[in-house]
């Protein structure tokens, strides 16, 4: 009988402990997105980084986790840093789609993540990266097909692999085994960020790059449409006015 007692004594001082760390990792997550509200990409990465140590499987924190980190690694970061803050994003994204497999964001913020790390790099590099951003952009979008930020990723994939001359696509595909780029194309790059900017359209992003494609696309009239867009546009997001400003340069070589 004491021995059932002191059994049922160690498992009732276990639940606060078990409460404590759920409510911590849940304060966390909140503290998390109030950060993020106020648009302090760093103080809110700190947060769901805690909240991901308190509770290693939540879903919400390692894909918060993800975003906030590509975030700070766009501007934020200098150098190896930089690359430091791109791989964290990354960690955090695989582990987001481990725990949740058949959800988008998890997948989006993956494809996010290896995309800006491989702009990072050099050809050979970013051709190793290319399949699996593409591939997980395209995994995103089957769970969610208006996904504004998985559009996005497909909409940039395109536009980045068509601005590379004809001569590096051609050896990339030869020696480098990145037989992936026949699927790219200028029509895709626009239909993709023109799906991206009518899922999202107070998103400054969308426009700012759907921008690039009409320019480069020889179509300045729309180019400079989307890009005096982005300077109406309210600043929402972390880095929404480091896009204002590279809009606002971009209106002026026009």
């Amino acid at each position: 009988m004491r021995i059932r007692t002191a059994v049922v004594a160690l498992a009732l001082a276990a639940l606060p402990a078990r409460t404590a760390l759920a409510q911590s990792a849940s304060e966390h997550l909140a503290a998390g997105d109030k950060e993020h509200a106020a648009m302090n990409a760093a103080a809110a990465l700190r947060h769901y980084e805690a909240a991901a140590a308190a509770d290693p499987k939540n879903y919400e924190a390692l894909w918060k986790g993800a975003s906030e980190a590509t975030d700070l690694a766009e501007f934020g970061g200098k150098g190896d840093e930089t690359k430091r803050l791109y791989r964290t994003a990354e960690l955090y994204a695989r582990r987001a789609v481990e725990a949740k497999p058949a959800d988008a964001e998890g997948h989006f913020q993956l494809a996010r993540a290896l995309g800006r790390l491989a702009l990072t790099m050099g050809a050979r590099d970013r051709v190793k990266y290319a399949g699996d951003v593409r591939a997980q952009a395209l995994e995103a979008l089957k769970y969610s097909p208006r996904h504004d930020g998985a559009l996005h990723v497909m909409g940039m994939w395109n536009y980045n692999i068509m601005s590379l001359s004809g001569l590096t696509r051609a050896f990339a595909k030869t020696f480098l085994g990145g037989q992936v780029f026949n699927s790219a194309s200028w029509d895709d790059a626009q239909r993709y960020m023109e799906q991206s900017v009518a899922a999202s359209p107070q998103k400054i992003v969308h426009h700012l790059d759907l921008g690039k494609v009409y320019a480069a696309r020889g179509d300045k009239a729309r180019a400079r449409e989307q890009w005096e867009t982005v300077q109406r546009l309210a600043a929402t997001e972390t880095n929404d006015r480091n896009y204002k400003r590279e809009a606002q340069e971009l209106l002026a070589k026009l």
